[in-house]
């Protein structure tokens, strides 16, 4: 199914590229093996490979830049020799390396490139200015960054700014936001198919749209669900995880000492107000589990929400919930999900995510997820194939779909407007 609307940012496509130098700005932040220090999933690679390809099959001489790791996951804070490893086994040829962000031997690589040729420059991350603790403390606007070293750097000795990195879109860095502000700028094959692909979820679901929303982090959970019943763009929003218990609390139900402890501890019974104001406007749209699923002598159990409290862990949805929301998935037009259903990583209770994901890869609504855990759990069980669009952000999806404005989509549409104009 197509899926490309109208983001209001321009198309690289739009730009001839030949003999030219292009700035490309990816995300291939990837998970690390926390021992050998080796990349565990090419996924965000492997993503990244048609923009590539794109732009060196049109003579482009492309500079490329992209960070691993930060501030708050400084284990996987490390050079990128590996990832440009990856990418020129991916485009079967060479795709040079320099541990040099933006200094002379990086700026030498940049204005040497021949045509058809890729380089891939240092660790982002190595720059104060690209770290999310100065971005915290500092809180710079675009037209403030054009002096830091990246930008003054590399700015002038290249011709085309093309970002493909959405996953890293709520980001306000000088690598996101500020080149924009420079050169002629397009968006990359990636994040114009992201964009679409969320884009078409928020504004044109086919009807009726079901949202799974699950896992730990229900911050994200409720931050999206407050954007999607008030514009009505969801029908129905099926809750698991740690959504669906913090459901049963805002409905009343006592979910035994070492739940409510679980929630507590992580301040997440904040969330209890805002679940009770939506289960009073919007009670015929969310849909809360049945049943939970717990373990007693090394066996899975299943009680009804009937039977509460019980002081077991709830670490998955029962057999009644999962027929359930299998049925709410064969209905749908459009299917959203983020997070897992249960602890799927234990067999005992893998069973709620795998149902899930198995109904999503045979219902014949269009579906479109994201997230790390999320995709990591539909790997395990579905081929991602039967999924229409596999999103490779979590953070940034997230705060799109909750309404949010994104760093890198305002500089992008600011950047389009801009040259439109001229």
């Amino acid at each position: 199914m197509d899926v490309k609307v109208d983001v209001g940012i321009r198309s690289m496509e739009e730009f001839d590229y030949k003999d030219k130098r292009v700035l490309l700005r990816l995300d291939i932040n990837s998970p690390i093996d926390i021992e050998t220090k080796k990349i565990v999933s090419e996924n965000r690679i492997n993503k990244s490979i048609p923009t590539i390809k794109y732009l060196i099959d049109r003579g482009a001489k492309v500079a490329t830049i992209a960070h691993q790791g930060d501030t708050l996951d400084y284990h996987n804070l490390i050079p990128m020799r590996e990832h440009a490893e990856k990418l020129s086994q991916k485009l079967g040829r060479e795709v040079k390396y320099i541990d040099d962000v933006c200094g002379p031997a990086a700026q030498d690589a940049v204005k040497n490139l021949k045509s058809g040729e890729v380089v891939l420059l240092g660790n982002l991350r190595y720059l104060t200015e690209e770290i999310s603790t100065f971005e915290d403390a500092v809180k710079l606007e675009a037209k403030d960054m054009l002096n830091t070293y990246l930008v003054r750097s590399l700015a002038p000795i290249v011709d085309f700014y093309v970002n493909d990195a959405f996953a890293a879109a709520h980001r306000n860095a000088p690598s996101m936001v500020a080149f924009q502000e420079l050169l002629p700028t397009a968006t990359g094959l990636l994040m114009f198919q992201e964009l679409s692909a969320l884009t078409k979820v928020m504004e044109c679901p086919i009807k009726p749209s079901v949202f799974v929303l699950g896992g730990l982090k229900i911050s994200d959970a409720f931050g999206m669900m407050k954007q999607v019943l008030e514009n009505g763009t969801a029908d129905k929003i099926l809750c698991c995880g740690v959504t669906g218990n913090i459901m049963l609390m805002a409905k009343g139900y006592n979910i035994g000492e070492v739940n409510e402890k679980f929630i507590k501890d992580r301040k997440l019974d904040v969330f209890i107000g805002s679940a009770k104001e939506y289960l009073e406007k919007y009670s015929e749209k969310i849909v809360y589990p049945l049943d939970l699923a717990y373990e007693e002598g090394g066996m899975r159990k299943e009680t009804s929400i009937d039977k509460l409290p019980l002081n077991h862990m709830f670490m998955d949805i029962g057999c009644e919930t999962i027929e359930l929301f299998k049925k709410e998935l064969s209905k749908a037009g459009t299917i959203f999900v983020n997070g897992p259903a249960g602890v799927y990583e234990n067999k005992i209770f893998e069973n709620g995510t795998k149902g899930i994901w198995t109904a999503i890869a045979e219902a014949k609504g269009y579906s479109v997820i994201g997230g790390g855990d999320t995709v990591s759990a539909a790997q395990r069980f579905i081929d991602t194939s039967r999924i229409n669009y596999v999103c490779t952000a979590g953070g940034a999806m997230v705060r799109f779909l909750s309404g949010v404005k994104l760093p890198l989509i305002e500089a992008m549409k600011k950047a389009y407007t801009r040259e439109v104009e001229v």
